[in-house]
């Protein structure tokens, strides 16, 4: 039994066939999934598929790379979704500063990053990039706040923004726990998640041939420290690397990690799915 902890069921790709989807997770023997919101759209997306479906279960929340599209009573809304008794999480929510105004810029006009802060494009991307850091980390920490109010965890996405990250988590330390969804760091980044009292969770990243720093701390780490999960429709594993995930391939993550740290995967399964039962506690 698996639990394929951080899907996308509402997105478009599944569109039309999201019941075969399902039949095809459950032949994998992935019992039970939990659909994210990223969106306030697509958190009531997400809540009205774990409503129709059994074994899905949903999260509410706005991403960072949504944050400057949230409008000023967002919380109010997550707080009236996340009543329902199929939201299992706030998230996902974090930071992302991976396509930062000033990335844009230099990668447009790459002879501007040659100038540091000199020329006036280089003020206003800083500008930019500030504005951003700022909106991400407004619409982060209240995502926090609202979790430990209503005593829930929280999925969070991090990219390219750890230490930022971490602080902000430091300031809601002993309020909640906290899950790094998409984890491709390395053993030392693990520990500082798990040294705040948080989990990791694996993607099919960890079969790709270029993971070896994941794959080290994937075959490290302790049990219950970490839960496993597709990201669908993203990050396909191998051999599906480059097609549309999809939650059948839980299994294909949770067999990788089993090679990696010599264990059956029935026992993998069952720590991994009690990790997920003790951090989203499904309603009975």
């Amino acid at each position: 039994m698996l639990i394929d902890t951080h899907a996308h069921l509402d997105f478009p790709e599944f569109a039309g066939e999201l019941e075969q989807v399902l039949a095809r997770a459950a032949a994998a023997g992935v019992t039970r999934i939990i659909t994210i919101g990223t969106t306030l759209e697509g958190s009531r997306r997400a809540v009205a598929l774990a409503e129709r479906f059994p074994n899905v279960f949903a999260t509410v929340g706005v991403h960072p790379s949504n944050a400057g599209e949230a409008p000023g009573d967002f919380i109010a809304t997550l707080r009236e979704l996340a009543q329902n008794p199929r939201v299992v999480a706030i998230g996902e929510c974090g930071l992302d500063y991976h396509r930062l105004p000033s990335l844009r810029i230099q990668k447009n006009d790459p002879a501007l990053e040659a100038f540091g802060n000199e020329s006036p494009a280089d003020l206003d991307a800083a500008l930019a990039d500030g504005a951003v850091k700022s909106a991400q980390a407004e619409v982060f920490e209240a995502q926090l706040d609202l979790a430990a109010e209503l005593g829930m965890n929280v999925i969070v996405h991090q990219r390219d923004s750890w230490a930022d990250t971490l602080a902000l988590l430091r300031s809601s330390a002993g309020r909640l726990r906290a899950v790094f969804h998409c984890f491709g760091g390395g053993l030392d980044q693990a520990r500082e998640v798990f040294a705040l009292g948080h989990l990791v969770s694996f993607t099919g990243i960890v079969t790709f041939k270029n993971a070896a720093q994941v794959q080290q701390c994937a075959a490290r780490i302790g049990t219950g420290d970490f839960m496993v999960e597709t990201d669908a429709p993203y990050l396909a594993p191998v051999p599906h690397r480059g097609q549309r995930c999809e939650p059948a391939h839980t299994r294909l993550v949770a067999e990788k990690l089993c090679a990696l740290r010599g264990e059956p995967l029935a026992d993998l399964a069952a720590h991994t799915t009690a990790t997920a039962e003790a951090f989203f506690r499904f309603p009975r």
